[in-house]
């Protein structure tokens, strides 16, 4: 019954693409060219094509940049033999996926946007990812006039106020993953069992109960390192702020961790920075007390360990992630180890201060200098619609990486984690109409989504796109200063954390971070009357 939905759905799905594109003509691209023409062909849906009809006949190879480190156990490469199968029959093209590997991945993706490589198809996200400031260098193709014509399904789905806010200078600039439910909010993983062996009977939600809790590692699990983190994760300092301010964190990357915020919720057009106050000052004599106490390892900004690995393996006891990550880390543990009863402490628990993610969290454009964008589209429209090649790029291959049973997916027997585990890393338009429930979701999922939904508030700068034109110099100088000094303040290996904060906003200081600051209010002020006009 399955099989027969499926097909038929994509059947549906390549009559609509047909309808679609029949008499469209070929819209101007935006600085490429390419051989897609407005003439008659069949490859598109594999049946007779009417006149003016998208010209497939040449094979063409779409890129796809993903991050992530790429699968080495071969699977990955058994279930792109079956989409591209599919994409030749449908469309006539082949993707390649291009990965951009964890480590130092930020150095990386944005120097290859900025190396004017051909790439087609570009995971994005306007709040990790810096894709405005890589919008205001060019690196993108505007898609208004294509994603008609070559993506017709997902232009239609995406409602206009969601378009409004993809768009940098009144241009759509990325697809938006924003219609698939998820929960991007970050905290901590921790092991439920081992807090309870040291007392912790409640659910962690500040950070002096966590403390207590690394301590119970320190003192009573030999040979474990209470949080096996590195110099180069910058998730503590967000995470302290969002714990004890009510600070919103503005789309203004500055490099490991972000420096610029807007005050509150109610004060969401006041820029501050709590890098200022004595919130910083506070976070860092933490730091320092719990690097001195050993909580991660002594030569911690050397260190290049996968945490999340030794947590699975039993040899530290926190993660740092977000909630979809702690609800698939949850069913793994289970089994990796029995008995941990994994926990999630939300650091928004604190205050109860949750924010929605902006709905570009997650997204896909086109590389300003693609070769072929209006196939690039016609791929992308297939990976995010059709129900077959949607379901090999993000679960793999049905009998080998999952089965279905009652309408959810489960592993095979004898499914072997390390032989068998796919990914594509495709984060740039899941659907939850696409999607197959996983059957051993964690059963406290659904009141801990709830949970959330009480509190949320919706994110306020999904249309706010920091111009960096004024002050450019000012934020490279401000964006090295975090990363020449900001570690060793994170991990309390600093000296002493009230010098240490006093240095850093010195340089700070020096780098241009009062004009930088300036700008931003300038440029929120503008912002705040462009929402206000619209209401």
């Amino acid at each position: 019954m399955f099989k027969r939905k499926k097909k038929a759905l994509s059947v549906a799905l390549a009559a609509t693409l047909a309808v679609s594109l029949t008499a469209c003509t070929t819209p101007s691209s935006t600085g490429t060219s390419s051989t897609d023409k407005a003439t008659a062909t069949t490859a598109a849906t594999g049946t007779s094509a009417p006149s003016g009809k998208i010209d497939t006949s040449e094979f063409q190879t779409i890129s796809y940049v993903m991050l992530g480190d790429k699968p080495k156990n071969g699977q990955f490469e058994k279930v792109m033999e079956k989409v591209n199968a599919l994409l030749k029959q449908k469309v006539n093209a082949k993707l390649e996926i291009k990965w951009v590997e964890w480590a130092d991945w930020q150095t990386k993706y944005n120097l290859l946007l900025a190396s004017g490589e051909p790439v087609d198809l570009i995971t994005v996200a306007t709040d990790w990812l810096d894709t405005w400031q890589n919008a205001q260098k060019g690196a993108f193709q505007p898609l208004d006039k294509l994603l008609p014509v070559y993506a017709p399904l997902t232009w239609k789905e995406v409602p206009p106020e969601n378009w409004a806010e993809t768009k940098y200078k009144n241009q759509i600039m990325l697809i938006p993953e924003d219609h698939y439910t998820q929960w991007v909010n970050h905290g901590f993983l921790y092991r439920g069992d081992w807090a309870k062996e040291f007392g912790i009977t409640a659910p962690i939600t500040d950070w002096k109960t966590l403390e207590t809790y690394f301590q119970g590692v320190k003192d009573k699990k030999p040979g474990v390192v209470p949080w096996d983190t590195n110099g180069t994760a910058g998730g503590n300092i967000a995470g302290y702020i969002n714990s004890y301010t009510d600070a919103i964190e503005l789309p203004i990357s500055t490099g490991l961790f972000s420096l610029i915020y807007g005050k509150s919720y109610d004060e969401k057009y006041k820029a501050y920075s709590p890098f200022l106050d004595n919130t910083f000052v506070d976070f860092a004599k933490l730091m320092k007390s719990w690097g001195d106490k050993g909580f991660w390892r002594e030569d911690v900004l050397n260190y290049k360990g996968d945490n999340r690995s030794e947590l699975e393996a039993g040899k530290t006891s926190v993660d740092q992630h977000h909630t979809q990550t702690f609800l698939g880390e949850r069913i793994k543990m289970d089994k990796l180890q029995p008995g941990s009863e994994l926990q999630f402490f939300p650091f928004s628990a604190t205050r109860n201060n949750l924010v929605s993610m902006s709905i570009t969290h997650g997204g896909t454009s086109l590389g300003a200098k693609s070769k072929h964008p209006e196939r690039a589209l016609m791929v992308y429209e297939l990976i995010r619609q059709d129900p077959e090649v949607y379901r090999l790029m993000n679960y793999g291959l049905e009998g080998v990486q999952y089965v279905i049973k009652d309408g959810k997916r489960f592993r095979p027997d004898g499914y072997d984690v390390q032989r068998d585990e796919f990914y594509s890393n495709f984060w740039g338009g899941r659907i939850d109409k696409n999607e197959i429930p996983d059957g051993n979701d964690w059963s406290g999922k659904g009141a801990l989504y709830a949970s959330y939904d009480k509190i949320k508030k919706p994110f306020p700068y999904g249309r706010f796109v920091f111009d960096k034109g004024p002050v450019s110099n000012e934020l490279t100088a401000v964006t090295q200063v975090v990363g020449q000094m900001g570690p060793a303040i994170l991990y309390g290996k600093a000296g002493d954390p009230v010098k240490a904060v006093d240095d850093f906003r010195a340089k700070l200081k020096t780098a241009g971070f009062d004009k930088l600051m300036a700008e931003v209010q300038k440029q929120l002020d503008a912002f705040k009357v462009a929402v206000e006009s619209s209401k």
